[in-house]
């Protein structure tokens, strides 16, 4: 049953706030930051997150993402493990200083979808996720995802509806 509907509110846009999985620390890796890879171990995390993922049924036709590597590899993972028509599309904006106007545009751009899942990264998502839902503190974990629920495409009202870390999702 979808817990929006049964607390009355009207749900214009349904977004999916997906945290990068783990990627190799900064410290063990000396090239260009945006080339940091996911970890073996990280690949492996978040295909098992993929695979619930697809099981929850979310209704995805998008990945927008974050260009880095370790947040467009997670994308693609779980846009392997959804099947179907789901596309992945790098955003720049979603590679740093990710904030509400720019989640507003991205929105407004892709034709203001009913569901949109976003990669990306902290502490980005979590500040985002907050002033959404009118304050509060919000921490993503690497492979964590959340669903907020936005009354119009406009993101004013919004909320969280839950937020889940990657335990949960068979990834930790």
């Amino acid at each position: 049953r979808d817990g929006a509907r049964e607390r009355g509110v009207s749900v214009a846009v349904r977004l999916y706030f997906l945290r990068h999985g783990r990627a190799l620390a900064c410290a063990d890796w000396s090239g260009d930051d945006d080339l940091r890879p996911l970890t073996p171990e990280g690949e492996a995390a978040m295909a098992r997150e993929a695979r619930t993922i697809a099981t929850m049924d979310l209704g995805l036709k998008v990945i927008v993402t974050s260009p880095l590597v370790r947040a467009r590899r997670t994308a693609e993972i779980v846009a392997a493990a959804v099947g179907g028509e789901v596309s992945v599309v790098e955003d720049e904006r979603l590679a740093g200083g990710f904030d509400v106007k720019a989640l507003r545009a991205l929105v407004v751009e892709r034709g203001a979808p009913k569901v949109l899942m976003l990669v990306g990264h902290e502490p980005d998502f979590s500040s985002v996720i907050g002033a959404l839902i009118g304050g509060g503190r919000v921490v993503c974990k690497k492979g964590g995802l959340a669903r907020v629920d936005a009354a119009d495409g406009d993101l004013k009202a919004a909320e969280l509806a839950w937020l889940l870390p990657p335990s949960q999702l068979g990834g930790g």
